[in-house]
């Protein structure tokens, strides 16, 4: 088992709009590609991010990049009063410890 920041080539986050975050998993093979995706189903994330399944808007594979794409409704829009990361640049860290095994 190895955690997804040592075997990710990028794991980074920002916004995508004022409502929207995304989330980039760039991974160094098609079948790491293809583990991580099995693993980071869209209740896995809801649990991850504790929260709301409903939050989760999707959970992708983009094959020719090698990556998982997860897309996430923002509790706070933002630039909003209450919104603690302004451009979504350090949403990944619940993900930083997440276990993969194969890659």
């Amino acid at each position: 088992m190895a955690r997804l920041y040592d075997v990710a080539v990028a794991l980074r986050s920002k916004n995508a709009g004022p409502f929207l975050l995304t989330i980039d998993i760039i991974l160094p093979s098609r079948e790491c590609m293809e583990r991580v995706a099995e693993v980071l189903t869209p209740a896995r994330v809801a649990d991850l991010y504790n929260v709301p399944l409903d939050r989760v808007v999707s959970v992708v594979k983009v094959p020719w990049a090698n990556a998982v794409k997860i897309v996430l409704r923002r509790e706070t829009p933002a630039g909003e009063p209450g919104d603690r990361d302004v451009y979504g640049a350090q949403q990944h860290a619940p993900l930083i410890g997440l276990e993969v095994e194969g890659c």
